[in-house]
């Protein structure tokens, strides 16, 4: 990271520090026009997202992952939101010839059988997808909070993605849970029923299974694995890959 950079970033930090998220936005759709992305999964925070950049007519471009693997729930929240803001969501998906070489080499369910296959399917279906998205760009913002896991604690509001070359933020770092969804009912917020049925984290259906009130917000994201084993590539930090949402 270059010195210019680091400033820009440790400026980005202090300036997080107990700002409105409208104002987080705007100040970054201002400063970086045409650069600045979201991508969402459409879970609770993620929707939050969405709902400030397009209630306040933000220049960010929104876009998603589309695995192929997604619960019909997410579908349909991804629907829901288009029908209440009217604003488009970009789609990013798989490479088919990466996927179909994948399944008849593995057949459906390879991830189910080591960690090395599991982070191939993750590759395939959201690394590479990822990395066309974000060509070009110098934000690009997430719904990762600190709240989510033990990893994340350790993160900053703002960071430099040295493998994408870019600054990530993450508007809602300090929120908490039960603040992400009062605020969702408030403001009537499209929410993925998932979530009432125990499902705080939710990526692919084959890989996510709901969590006990008692267990880790990451505890059902492949869950047959090692819990120090649970990355799939998309956010880098300077120490280690923390898992996506």
């Amino acid at each position: 990271m270059h010195a210019p950079t680091e400033a820009l970033v440790d400026d980005l930090r202090r300036y997080l520090v107990g700002q409105p998220v409208p104002d987080t936005l705007a100040l970054l759709a201002d400063h970086f026009a045409g650069q600045a992305s979201f991508s969402t999964s459409f879970g609770m925070e993620d929707q939050i997202i969405t709902h400030f950049i397009f209630e306040n007519d933000l220049p960010i471009r929104v876009f998603t992952l589309d695995t192929g693997r997604n619960f019909q729930e997410t579908y349909s929240t991804w629907n829901k939101t288009l029908l209440r803001y009217e604003k488009p969501i970009e789609v990013f998906a798989p490479q088919y010839a990466s996927v179909e070489e994948l399944m008849r080499q593995k057949g459906p369910n390879s991830f189910y059988e080591s960690v090395e296959n599991r982070k191939e399917c993750c590759h395939i279906r959201k690394v590479e997808p990822l990395r066309r998205a974000l060509a070009g760009q110098k934000i690009w913002l997430t719904g990762i909070r600190a709240e989510q896991s033990a990893n994340r604690q350790t993160m900053h509001p703002a960071e430099w993605d040295a493998g994408h070359q870019l600054i990530k933020v993450h508007p809602l770092f300090e929120w908490t849970w039960a603040q992400c969804q009062d605020f969702a009912q408030a403001h009537g917020i499209p929410v993925n029923p998932l979530h009432r049925q125990g499902f705080v984290s939710i990526g692919c259906a084959p890989c996510t299974r709901a969590v006990a009130p008692d267990e880790d917000f990451r505890a059902g994201r492949w869950w047959w694995e090692d819990q120090a084993a649970k990355e799939c590539g998309l956010h880098d930090t300077a120490a280690e890959i923390v898992a996506e949402r």
